[in-house]
């Protein structure tokens, strides 16, 4: 009798399939298998054949990237299609020191700060000590007896250097690098004729085949077992191939990652020293305290697996050349800029009017909001060797739109120690969901329906809540100079009222216009489009407000976008060292999406989350007589509230939204039948905008 087939491999199966099979045998009639020594022998062919199949699959699970889980599998099947995982990367801080010689004898005419360790933090950041390097000495010349050492760019970790000598005679020799925790961008390799040499040519690295021929002295590596790395250099045809005695150096920077983000206090630990009539000298007096020009960042741990999974096969798909979006947003992070956290590609063809022939990249740092201009030129000159020819890439400024959130929490008071209690649990748990990968990139999706169940899953008390939700745009502004504006939302505005005061914004001054202003709309007939205006208010939450000067703009509610015609704006908010304005809308799908460049963040600073005693749940008010009931719609003032313009600080969060419990009856005065004041005499001008502005 065959065996059946398995319809899992459990043990138990295995061994009822093998007891099943011995007693359809008939030498095995009315024979007690449980009672006799044969069970034990099941359990052995049992349990070899559970092992042997579980190996098997496991086995099998190597040998596909999607399945290993093993490291070194996954980064063996990736470079097998041309993948190097990145490395761990260094942490790094800029300082600056000087050196008094005023007493040093004989006194020198230059000062050497030498390779290696200069700076440690002596276990004052975060109770762990971090030993921070250099990767060459710096030589700077002596003036009035003071040696200057400015902006010195130092790196977390320890230098190290490991020797290798080549001999043909041994066809399977590698250059293996002993340690793991290295960071390859700062690896340096020299190679020497023979060890004795003075001569040395230093080799580069590289990852890929274009541009190298038999004299190019470059050199490869590769990730092997424990997260180690291993250095291939040419063979005489893709690189120049090493000879016969050649002594090999290769220095690196052996790091802690990420670990070393955040250092701001350094203690000196380098080496000093000056050559004078042949002799050398130590300097260990006159040295200044590190002043801390840069604190430490860009620290980054080795690749995961789920990365390499990602980014593997995508690479390879693009075959080292962009052509599409899904190319330029491979290559830019894993082979042109590391640093990238997030990555947003569109064709010039998908804006409005289209612009063919460019390709439109946004890139949001690991560290700051926004790229400085020479990494950006530094990255389009990096791209023109993947680029395709006649196709322009413009890398634009990074766009936050943001989302606020009132939240009226409803809660039972018997299940809950206080409201503030519960309060703070449900922030907490919204700011994990607002700082998630989920919002944190390119094409995030604001999830109201998850938002809600992240809100009444918080706490045992939490009944229910009823949850406002608007975006937000900041407007940079020119100052004392005409310019027009436009800034997109990338998703629908909700039209509450035909009578306008849809938008609002925060305070600015305009010439010509005597006092505070701010703008907002009215809505065509059409429900598609509107106009803009500028109005005053008495204060901010007044509910009476005056037209100061029609039609300075449109707005496009289906496209979300608002423009702004040619304006001299003397004053506004300042944040962040900018002139701002801000501008808020209610979304018409709470559905949020951040839109090609646009940066989806939920803010939750600037929301409100107000707790509000069910009272039908507590007992309380059971026949609801008393029952407090919270608007779903987004009402009140007309105006974002600001502080002092032209001050560099916050606005305060209670006076963003009306009372959970209070309704705006509207405005007495409507765009369509207020009468307005004087328009200034600077707004008639015809003088063309003499700037731009783009917004953040």
């Amino acid at each position: 009798m065959p065996l059946v087939n398995f319809a899992n491999l459990d043990f138990d199966q295995i061994k009822t399939t093998l007891k099943n099979y011995l007693k359809a045998n008939s030498n095995f009639t009315d024979y007690d298998f449980e009672g006799s020594n044969l069970s034990t022998i099941l359990d052995v062919l049992a349990y070899n054949t559970y092992i042997t199949s579980y190996n098997a699959n496991m086995v099998a699970n190597e040998v596909f990237i999607d399945s290993a889980t093993l490291r070194e599998n996954v980064v063996s099947l990736a470079r097998n299609i041309g993948y190097v995982p990145k490395s761990r990367k260094a942490a790094t801080a800029t300082v600056s020191f000087f050196v008094d010689t005023s007493s040093i004898t004989p006194p020198p005419v230059t000062l050497t700060l030498h390779k290696g360790s200069i700076a440690s933090t002596s276990g004052s950041f975060g109770n762990q000590s971090f030993v921070f390097s250099i990767l060459q000495d710096i030589t700077v010349p002596v003036f009035n007896n003071i040696a200057s050492f400015d902006d010195v760019k130092i790196y977390e970790g320890v230098l190290l250097t490991n020797n290798f000598t080549y001999s043909p005679r041994n066809p399977n020799q590698k250059y293996v690098l002993p340690n793991s925790g290295i960071d390859t961008d700062l690896i340096s390799t020299i190679v020497r004729p023979n060890e004795t040499s003075t001569i040395s040519v230093k080799y580069n690295l590289q990852d890929s085949l274009f541009n190298v021929n038999s004299e190019s002295e470059v050199y490869y590596i590769q990730e092997i077992e424990d997260e180690r790395y291993e250095l291939i250099f040419g063979d005489g045809t893709f690189g120049k191939a090493l000879e016969d005695g050649n002594y090999i150096q290769v220095s690196y920077i052996l790091s802690n990652g990420d670990g070393g983000n955040g250092v701001s206090q350094f203690t000196f630990s380098g080496r000093l020293s000056y050559t004078r009539n042949s002799n050398t000298y130590t300097i260990t007096s006159g040295i200044s305290l590190l002043t801390t020009i840069l604190i430490s960042s860009g620290g980054e741990s080795i690749e995961p697996v789920e990365s390499i999974r990602k980014f593997a096969p995508r690479i390879y798909a693009s075959q080292n050349r962009a052509l599409t979006s899904n190319d330029y947003e491979t290559l830019i992070p894993s082979k042109i800029y590391p640093e990238t956290e997030s990555i947003s590609v569109f064709g010039g063809e998908e804006l409005i009017p289209p612009q063919y022939g460019k390709v439109f990249i946004s890139i949001k740092p690991r560290t700051g909001d926004f790229l400085p201009n020479l990494i950006k030129e530094n990255i389009k000159l990096k791209l023109k060797q993947y680029a395709v020819a006649g196709i322009v890439p413009e890398i634009l400024d990074l766009k936050y739109l943001y989302l606020e959130v009132i939240s009226n929490i409803y809660y039972n008071s018997n299940l809950a120690p206080s409201s503030s209690n519960v309060s703070s649990i449900v922030q907490s748990n919204t700011l994990k969901y607002a700082e998630s990968t989920e919002l944190n990139k390119y094409g995030a999706r604001f999830k109201y329906s998850k938002f809600l169940k992240i809100i009444d899953d918080s706490h045992d008390a939490v009944t229910s809540n009823i949850t406002k939700i608007q975006m937000r745009r900041d407007l940079r502004v020119v100052l004392n100079s005409f310019a027009e504006y436009s800034i997109g939302f990338g998703n629908q505005f909700h039209i509450s009222s035909m009578n306008g005061y849809n938008i609002k914004s925060t305070a600015f001054t305009v010439s010509g216009i005597s006092g505070q202003v701010y703008i907002s709309d009215v809505p065509d007939t059409n429900r598609s489009t509107g106009s803009i205006f500028i109005f005053s208010v008495p204060n901010v939450s007044s509910a009476n407000p005056t037209i100061v000067k029609r039609g300075i703009g449109r707005i496009d509610y289906i496209k979300g976008i608002i423009t702004l015609n040619p304006i001299n704006i003397t004053s506004s908010k300042i944040k962040d060292g900018q002139s701002i304005i801000e501008i808020s809308v209610v979304p018409q799908s709470n559905d949020v999406i951040g839109l090609q460049d646009l940066y989806l963040q939920l803010d939750i600073n600037n929301s409100i989350f107000e707790m509000v005693i069910d009272s039908i749940s507590s007992g309380s008010d059971p026949a609801a007589s008393n029952y407090i009931q919270s608007s779903s719609y987004l009402n009140g003032i007309l105006v974002r509230p600001t502080n002092n313009i032209g001050e560099d600080s916050s606005y305060q969060n209670n006076n963003l939204f009306t009372s959970s419990n209070t309704q705006y009856s509207g405005s007495s005065s409507s765009p369509s039948s207020s009468s307005s004041s004087s328009s200034p005499s600077s707004s008639s001008s015809s003088s063309s905008p003499s700037s731009s502005s783009s917004s953040y």
